[in-house]
């Protein structure tokens, strides 16, 4: 068949950020939909978001309710929500109560009602909540019947060109063999998750026919403004094409940046590891400023305390946030609620980056961000970073994440989550004991395809921030945090730097 032969199938936006792209556009017009889940997963509410995105008076919604919440009762939660348009109803949206029709009548008789109102009205969007009470109706008797009453509804519903959705409480095991399902041209399932004392509400598209929606488990959160869907890919498809890059970004350090072969690659992710009190936070809020008095915009993601702390806290070293923050050119995003999935942290964080275009973000830190996810989500935390991090380096962002680790003397950690391998630099952060001082030492550890100094340098944290000193010579060991001095042979012995790359 030629393109030119196929049907266009239009469609409809759902008015929920987000689910548009997970059902690969919008809602197929003039489509059969079931909305199912258990009681309190937000069936309603996604009903009635859809209602007011494309209710019209010409095309009105008709919401039809079965023997469940009165519409005045209803009503009275759901003009809760900022989508809510109290003006349109009663003439865009309309709401009509089946009860006394089926509680006194046959299943025919519920048809001629909804059929009656519809050809009165001629609506862009019919609802039926709750679709289970009609079911209950027929409990016992023929499935025929059911089978029957779905079909017809569909027909007449589709001849008179309504996108229409039927609501119900049902549970996974009554999927199989319902014929309301086998009907339906789409298939919501809305979930609510119990983890720990963290409650998790998840989505997603079991059925849709005539496109390709985004496949899996999709997080969502009912807020004032209604439903709000995290995709499980959200990001990993840009909107536009990253330019290769041969600009190094400054870290705010100048002696950081020789070290580094002349700054961070552009479009890279670093990762600044060590224990805590090292300046890891401090690092970041100079490469933040650095990019700030070079004219860019920037995001940081604040997991371990609030913005107000985190400007203060830079203030002490002379670092001004508040100004650019002010002025709209830092956005500082608190994100500590507990129950976060990754997906959503990653649309925030995405929505500053694009709202602000920012060019460098900060990550403080990955074990704060760890902490803020609902406990299922923590499993699964270093393949939802990975797909952060893609998502991020997709839009040609630079990212500096902070990582605090466990300090050992038996080993040499660069993460406590197996996360090293994610980033393009790393760089290693730690203490080290010399004649009874604890002196701190930075050493670059990784850089993808650059050349950088092996050189294990000292540095201090002064009142006016980060300052890195000399090479220390005369002691081996140092990784290890217990160093032993050398013969005098090799502690005046020169060494020549050369140029180290990782592929």
């Amino acid at each position: 068949m030629n393109e030119q032969d196929k049907v266009r199938i239009h469609r409809l936006p759902t008015g929920v950020p987000g689910l548009d792209e997970i059902m690969g556009g919008g809602l197929p017009e003039y489509s059969f939909n079931i909305i199912a889940g258990s009681p309190g997963a937000g069936k309603t509410t996604l009903g009635h978001q859809i209602m007011f995105a494309n209710a019209t008076p010409e095309r009105p919604a008709l919401y039809f309710t079965v023997l469940g919440e009165p519409p005045v009762k209803m009503l009275r939660y759901q003009q809760q929500f900022t989508f809510f348009d109290e003006t349109r109803v009663g003439s865009a949206i309309r709401f009509i109560n089946l009860s006394q029709v089926v509680l006194e009548k046959d299943l025919d008789a519920v048809l001629e009602e909804i059929t009656r109102h519809v050809d009165a009205a001629s609506p862009g969007i019919v609802m039926v909540d709750s679709f289970r009470t009609v079911v209950r109706k027929v409990h016992g008797e023929s499935e025929l019947q059911l089978q029957a009453f779905v079909q017809d509804l569909a027909l007449h519903l589709a001849s008179w060109q309504a996108t229409t959705f039927l609501l119900g409480e049902y549970d996974e095991g009554e999927m199989r063999g319902n014929p309301a399902f086998t009907v339906a041209d789409g298939l919501f399932w809305l979930y609510q998750v119990v983890e720990r004392n963290a409650v998790v509400r998840k989505l997603q598209i079991v059925k849709l026919r005539g496109q390709a929606s985004i496949p899996g488990m999709h997080t969502f959160r009912i807020s004032e403004a209604g439903l709000e869907t995290f995709s499980r890919t959200l990001g990993l498809t840009p909107k536009k094409e990253k330019k290769a890059s041969t600009r190094r970004l400054s870290t705010g350090v100048a002696e950081l940046d020789t070290m580094m072969g002349g700054g961070i690659p552009e479009g890279d992710s670093i990762l600044v590891a060590g224990s805590s009190g090292t300046g890891k936070s401090l690092l970041a809020s100079h490469f933040i400023a650095e990019g700030i008095r070079q004219g860019e915009s920037a995001v940081v993601a604040v997991f371990e305390e609030r913005p107000r702390g985190y400007m203060d806290r830079a203030k002490n070293f002379n670092i001004d946030l508040e100004t650019p923050k002010k002025e709209g050119r830092l956005e500082i995003l608190y994100l500590r609620p507990l129950d976060l999935s990754v997906d959503e942290a990653l649309r925030e964080i995405l929505k500053a980056v694009e709202g602000t275009d920012a060019k460098r973000l900060v990550i403080d830190s990955l074990a704060g961000f760890e902490m803020a996810l609902a406990p299922g989500f923590r499993t699964e935390f270093r393949e939802s970073l990975y797909r952060m991090l893609g998502a991020l380096a997709g839009i040609g962002v630079t990212v500096l994440s902070t990582v605090e680790i466990e300090e050992s003397f038996t080993d040499f950690r660069f993460s406590n989550f197996a996360v090293s391998f994610l980033a393009d630099d790393i760089i290693r952060l730690s203490y080290v004991e010399i004649e009874a001082q604890l002196r701190k030492i930075l050493m670059i550890v990784k850089m993808r395809g650059s050349g950088y100094s092996n050189d294990i340098r000292e540095y201090f944290i002064t009142p006016e921030g980060f300052s890195i000193g000399s090479r220390l010579k005369g002691y081996s060991g140092l990784i290890t945090r217990v160093p032993e001095p050398l013969g005098p042979y090799s502690q005046n012995q020169e060494f020549t730097d050369l140029p180290e790359s990782d592929e």
